[in-house]
């Protein structure tokens, strides 16, 4: 499966990348590095010469292969619970017959800018309204991908526990928010280096169903940021340190990230650079001129009592009981300060959604 293995690995490194850039603001943020790994794939189907270099270094695949490895790992995710997976492209000049066959999955049509709306409204189950960025007459080709997330908890959060409790955010100001309480199977929580990581186990629908995403709480070292904490999600097992408690009980603020992010201001840092000047090679996806004119994403994702939703939508315009023994260790995990949250897929590998609660949590999607 392409989504584990050296496909993982590639969407994890330009994740971490990515993160980087995003927490130097210090704030919230949501984003979805499978997202823009598999934008960013579908577009180098189309690179030839230096760009599909620089993109390869970046995305681990360029050219011929990418087609095949976007496909591969999008069919892959798209195998997970609850969880949708769709690319688009809107053109006003012709593409490549070729590429359209490489690319079975992704659907090719004229450029009409409702369409692209109501496309994006049908495929994020309305989370996201309208495209994140306007189509003008210069856009000769726009490349949509869009993730979508509804899953249930395995054991919910019963709402009538749901009180207000403090949450300090990142500048140190103290508010009252309100607050989810549950009690994990121990063996739910772990740590990796300073960090806890929960995780929050979700519902499978019926013993053959598709296996569901993970999604992990990650709370480090008071001061830490994003950067910092984040990739603990996804470490590898031989880097967790089993907790030494018998009874794990936890308190997790109710709320929604939302992120409109300009992710053409990161390409660079992230390898980007060639792709998005005039000097760009788009040869394999059109006779006519291209370049990479736009990278944007906007992504949400909301926690309640009774599961999690999330959407992400990336756009690339181009040009039983026993013996009573001794006390039980117990541990009460606060999530009361800046905390993050990852989405990962059923193999523990690829970074679906990432986000960061750095400011006092907001409980609506607006």
């Amino acid at each position: 499966m392409v989504a584990q293995g050296n496909g993982a690995h590639a969407v994890r490194g330009l994740g971490e990348r990515w993160i980087r850039e995003l927490a130097g603001s210090g704030g919230d943020f949501v984003c979805s590095p499978a997202g823009l790994w598999l934008a960013l794939t579908a577009l180098a189907a189309g690179a030839r010469g230096a760009t599909a270099d620089e993109l390869r270094a970046v995305l681990g695949v360029a050219g011929d292969e990418a087609a095949g490895a976007a496909t591969a790992t999008a069919r892959a995710l798209a195998a997970t619970d609850g969880l949708g997976v769709a690319t688009r492209v809107w053109t006003r000049t012709p593409v490549h017959r070729r590429l359209r066959r490489a690319l079975p999955d992704i659907g090719f049509g004229p450029m009409d800018p409702d369409e692209v709306d109501a496309w994006v409204r049908k495929t994020t189950g309305g989370l996201i309204e309208r495209l994140p960025v306007a189509v003008n007459d210069q856009m000769l080709l726009v490349l949509v991908n869009a993730l979508a997330l509804k899953t249930d908890w395995a054991i919910p959060f019963t709402r009538e526990a749901t009180r207000d409790r403090p949450f300090t955010d990142a500048a140190g100001v103290t508010r009252e928010v309100p607050t989810m309480f549950g009690k994990p199977p121990s063996w739910d929580v772990w740590m990796t280096g300073g960090a806890f990581v929960l995780d929050l186990r979700c519902a499978r629908r019926g013993p053959d169903g598709p296996p569901p995403v993970k999604v992990r709480l990650v709370l480090g070292r008071p001061g830490e940021g994003a950067a910092e904490v984040l990739p603990a999600a996804w470490a590898p097992k031989e880097a967790r340190t089993a907790l030494h408690a018998d009874v794990v009980t936890i308190a997790v603020p109710r709320f929604t990230l939302r992120t409109h992010i300009r992710a053409t201001d990161q390409l660079p840092a992230l390898g980007v650079r060639l792709a998005s000047t005039p000097a760009a090679d788009f040869s394999g996806l059109s006779a006519t001129p291209l370049m990479l004119s736009e990278a944007v994403q906007e992504a949400v994702l909301k926690v309640t009592e009774e599961g999690l939703s999330a959407a992400a939508v990336t756009v690339l315009p181009a040009p039983a009981g026993a013996e009573p023994g001794p006390p039980p260790r117990r541990l009460h995990l606060a999530f009361d300060r800046p905390f993050g949250i990852v989405v990962l897929d059923p193999g523990e590998e690829v970074p679906l959604f990432a986000g960061w609660q750095a400011e006092t949590p907001s409980d609506t999607a607006d």
